[in-house]
């Protein structure tokens, strides 16, 4: 391998550190590495929007399309006040790898616009979002690149996209994006994917562990969709539900949590430090040193760092946000024994469900539920095994043997493009 030119601007520096932690059996040729050190296509773009109040505010915002040697790209769109260049890059690259280990047609992309949305009014983020639309829609399209929803976008934000994209184009077009309203167009199971996909992921670990569901004890860090969602699958199949946190705080019971109370007092707009339970309030990091079996961080990247990796004592970490366990974290983690279950694996049943969406789009069809929900667990877990298989024959920890598979793949069909 080699360190590439720090000074290029294309560079993806989080990406490239990832690359070089991969063990030298792993070997990549200087110019894979290269390849893969930087996206294919990287935007920048400032989006002016009229305020309430008549005054104008112009917001940055980012469209990265990593790799599309599988397919067009496909990745979320994120509404958050710490999104950067940098940021949408790396999950530009995990997208582009998660799409590759689950096995579907497509490449990574990530968006991202910098905005604090608790601070706009719904006019106001519709007008941000087709402005958006305005200033990217040559850039993104049904078989170029897809959005979905992503941290603090949701199903109505989809929407404004799809009716700008149309007002644009002169056509309907509901593959525009996925993670749409039923009624534009949506898939369903869309909004449960996610969890449902990591659920199914951890409960096979666990069989294959030789573990009881009704043995362990989960945390869930981060109570949005995601994080609901699978603490209630999760207790719903007889695992104990201790701790769950937003950014109020966290709240435990060692006996387990009335899981399905408290997610009823988040959906009415409660934050759990406010909640009615009777069970303990902790902190973000309380929580996250717990002593429990499963560890489930659904927040945003970064949470488990060298600050805290260390009191960590769950047994199992299952990565449902995207990079929730920083570099430095996973070799601490590592020399403590901690199984990580990493998020192109964990959180792909997302894109996974999109992907199904998008292909009845193009069909014209709906598919039922259950369909939908039988579908992604052949998926999910089809790229499981592949990982497993992998970590048997060579002795990776699950990480490493993901990006392995993930990594292959996307080579693969450069190499079949001509482009190594």
């Amino acid at each position: 391998m080699t360190n590439g030119n720090l000074y290029d601007a294309n560079v993806c520096i989080s990406c490239r550190e990832r690359l070089e932690a991969l063990p030298e059996t792993i070997s990549l040729t200087a110019g894979e590495f290269e390849l893969l050190n930087r996206p294919q296509r990287a935007y920048s773009f400032a989006i002016p929007v009229r305020m309430d109040d008549g005054s104008v505010k112009v917001f940055n915002a980012y469209r990265v399309q990593y790799n599309n040697a599988l397919g067009p790209t496909k990745g979320g769109i994120r509404y958050h006040q710490d999104v950067d260049f940098e940021e949408v890059k790396t999950l530009a690259f995990l997208m582009a790898l998660k799409t590759s280990l689950a096995g579907i047609p497509f490449g990574g992309a990530k968006g991202g616009i910098q905005v604090d949305p608790r601070e706009l009014s719904e006019g106001e983020l519709e007008r941000l979002t087709r402005g958006f639309v305005r200033a990217a829609h040559t850039f993104i399209g049904p078989r170029i690149d897809i959005p979905a929803p992503d941290v603090n976008t949701n199903s109505q934000t989809m929407a404004w996209i799809v009716d700008e994209y149309a007002n644009i184009s002169g056509a309907y077009e509901p593959g525009i994006v996925t993670g749409k309203p039923l009624e534009l167009g949506g898939s369903l199971g869309r909004g449960e994917a996610t969890s449902l996909g990591g659920a199914y992921v951890l409960d096979q670990y666990i069989k294959d562990s030789g573990l009881q569901r009704n043995e362990l004890t989960i945390a869930v860090q981060g109570f949005g969709n995601v994080g609901r969602n699978i603490a209630r699958i999760l207790s719903g199949w007889g695992y104990t539900i201790v701790a769950v946190s937003d950014i109020s705080g966290a709240r435990y019971d060692e006996g387990g949590l009335e899981v399905e109370t408290i997610c009823s007092e988040k959906e009415g707009g409660c934050i759990l430090k406010e909640a009615k339970s009777d069970a303990k309030h902790l902190s973000n990091e309380e929580l996250l040193a717990l002593d429990i079996d499963v560890l489930i961080p659904a927040a945003l990247a970064d949470q488990i760092t060298e600050k805290n990796a260390s009191r960590v004592k769950a047994k199992v970490i299952l990565e449902m946000a995207n990079a929730p366990v920083s570099k430095e974290a996973d070799a601490i983690l590592a020399r403590q024994g901690t199984v990580i279950i990493p998020d192109i694996l964990a959180n792909a049943g997302g894109v996974i469900a999109s992907y199904f969406e998008w292909a009845q789009n193009a069909g014209n069809e709906y598919w039922k539920l259950d369909e939908v929900n039988k579908k992604l667990r052949e998926k999910i877990l089809g790229a499981y095994t592949r990982v497993q298989e992998r970590t048997l024959h060579n002795g990776y920890d699950l990480r490493t043997a993901s990006y392995e598979v993930a990594v292959e793949r996307i080579l693969k069909a450069e190499k079949l493009r001509g482009n190594l």
